[in-house]
């Protein structure tokens, strides 16, 4: 990926970030992915009174990939207003380990660009597989 492509992604997670609705934690996040064809999908945090019931940057993300058609993810952005290099909490990290291969890059960002770069397998290494729940 450019260094330009991988600012783009990094700009839609941040344009994500500040539509998010987080009026309890005060803890805006976005996310952004890329697929092969370089197609891109973003999702903010989404809160509700019931918190912490609501969805995170990446499961947002992930449902408007869904909803797009899917396809091969090839590189994954994280980024939240006050934390540098914020990774994605656990449930996230399998929920992408369901739809990324285990060589895709996951850019962790703070606010001005992306910090370390890991691949899914380093952010989970012993994640479920769908297969293990057949």
């Amino acid at each position: 990926m450019t260094n330009t492509a991988l600012h783009d992604l990094f700009l839609s997670a941040r344009t994500a970030m500040a539509k998010a609705h987080a009026p309890y934690s005060k803890f805006p996040v976005g996310a952004a992915l890329r697929t092969a064809d370089g197609r891109v999908f973003s999702g903010a945090n989404v809160e509700n009174a019931s918190f912490p019931e609501g969805w995170c940057a990446e499961t947002t993300m992930l449902s408007a990939y869904v909803m797009g058609g899917g396809g091969e993810i090839t590189d994954i952005a994280v980024v939240a207003e006050r934390m540098d290099r914020v990774t994605p909490c656990g449930g996230c990290r399998q929920r992408l380990a369901e739809f990324a291969a285990p060589t895709t890059r996951l850019h962790l960002c703070d606010r001005t660009g992306v910090v370390q770069t890991l691949s899914m397998s380093e952010i989970l290494p012993l994640g479920f597989s769908g297969d293990t729940l057949q």
